[in-house]
């Protein structure tokens, strides 16, 4: 890469090139770059309008990549803003309702966007949607489990998924439709800062991550 970097996100382009941004190296970023996977190269893109660490980047429908909160040398960050990949740059959208940061962020199929728990001084509860037809954010009710660093997945029923981050084993879904939460099955071990990846069986495979007895070996299915 151009810069050093960790806790920063990556996003795949409808290019095929990869958005690097944000992350901290001695210091919280806000330096973005991309790499082509043609070239096997990475090269500097425009900055964001504020550094950020532990933020969230999403690809949204329009080709435009919505990047929320984060910590920064300002503090827990509400603001937002929208990289162009066909101009490089970042500019400026709506602030989110709660700064937050290690959130999860979720496309849906109507095209908005779910922010889910995160620290805002400490773990939340507290859910919001984007709606990028309008740049805003607006509440979407609050989960059954305050949560950091947990995982949200986009299930084949509509549903999203979220699990762990919390020191207890829930897990719990939210219904676009009914603008709900409600808990399903625990996980089999408390974990944060895991992988969740959805399968083509439709299940989710729940791997790693850490929880109070220290760094797991462990991995589940959510079927």
């Amino acid at each position: 890469m151009t810069v050093e970097r960790s806790a920063h996100t990556e996003t795949l382009l409808p290019t095929g090139k990869v958005l690097l941004a944000g992350g901290n190296y001695g210091g919280v970023l806000a330096s973005a770059e991309l790499y082509d996977p043609t070239a096997g190269t990475f090269t500097a893109t425009g900055n964001m309008t504020v550094e950020r660490e532990w933020h969230t980047a999403t690809l949204l429908p329009n080709g435009m990549v919505l990047v929320a909160g984060g910590e920064s040398t300002l503090g827990t960050l509400a603001s937002t803003e929208l990289y162009d990949p066909a101009a490089g740059t970042f500019a400026a959208t709506g602030s989110m309702t709660a700064a937050r940061y290690a959130h999860s962020a979720t496309l849906l199929p109507s095209g908005k966007v779910l922010i889910a728990g995160g620290w805002s001084g400490n773990t939340t509860v507290l859910a919001e949607l984007y709606d990028p037809l309008v740049g805003t954010f607006t509440a979407a009710g609050s989960m059954t489990v305050a949560r950091a660093n947990h995982t949200a997945t986009f299930l084949q029923t509509g549903m999203v998924l979220i699990v762990g981050g919390s020191d207890d084993p829930s897990a719990e879904l939210y219904d676009e439709v009914a603008g709900t939460f409600a808990e399903t099955g625990n996980i089999t071990a408390s974990r944060r800062l895991h992988t969740a990846t959805l399968l083509d069986t439709g299940k989710v495979l729940i791997a790693g991550g850490g929880s109070d007895k220290g760094i797991l070996a462990s991995a589940e299915l959510y079927e």
